[in-house]
């Protein structure tokens, strides 16, 4: 059976799964959907998704949308295939790695995505960033990094010395950011760097940003 992603190279949720489809070595099909088009308001991808957001991803008669939520059926499901990013022989470090991605989707996310929005995003559609919702979030941001930098001063990876998909979640939206006149929130912190310069250097990783190309 062919899994399929439906979803726009450039988005940081659809790079989020692709890193992980790559990790676990699986093929699969890409199914360009154009959002600045609208395709994902149209009644066929609605049907793969309500909301009408991407990605969507097919296995067999599994439809799932959310990014976060396809990449932990991928990382179950394949668990014994490629990159163990769940850590589902050991239960302590698993329970670590969920923790840490609770930690991305509720800490970290809120703070960076209306950066890459503000910056990135809302030029694309002619409008004018809001450079208070910037300050505000970089503010939020830099709070969330000061406690990154103490855990990765002893821990190479958020929940451990092993990569998991607490440090993938990171990628997408963390590669755009560094593109901001921001990325010194990162290169400041020496351990949150090198977390950044690893994790960015994965051939997962390296293979997903050729897509990623909002801005350029």
């Amino acid at each position: 059976m062919v899994l399929k992603l439906h979803g726009f190279p450039v988005s940081p949720c659809t790079a989020r799964v692709e890193a992980c489809l790559h990790e676990k070595t699986l093929d699969f099909e890409f199914v360009p959907v154009n959002i600045l088009s609208l395709e994902n308001k149209q009644p066929s991808f609605l049907a793969k998704n309500p909301f009408g957001q991407i990605p969507a991803f097919e296995d067999g008669d599994v439809t799932l949308f959310e990014s976060r939520a396809i990449t932990a059926y991928v990382a179950e499901k394949f668990k014994e295939t490629g990159y163990d990013l769940i850590r589902h022989e050991n239960l302590k470090e698993g329970a670590l790695v969920k923790v840490w991605i609770e930690v991305e989707s509720q800490q970290y996310h809120p703070a960076i995505c209306p950066i890459v929005y503000e910056f990135f995003g809302k030029p694309v559609v002619g409008c004018k960033p809001d450079q208070t919702v910037i300050d505000a979030s970089l503010e939020k941001l830099e709070k969330v990094l000061d406690v990154y930098e103490t855990r990765l001063s002893s821990n190479k990876y958020l929940a451990g010395d092993f990569y998991s998909l607490a440090d993938l979640h990171h990628f997408a939206y963390t590669f755009y950011f560094m593109k901001t006149p921001w990325s010194s929130l990162i290169n400041d912190r020496p351990h949150v760097k090198a977390w950044w310069e690893d994790i960015s250097a994965r051939p997962a990783s390296v293979k997903v940003a050729e897509g990623m190309n909002f801005g350029e």
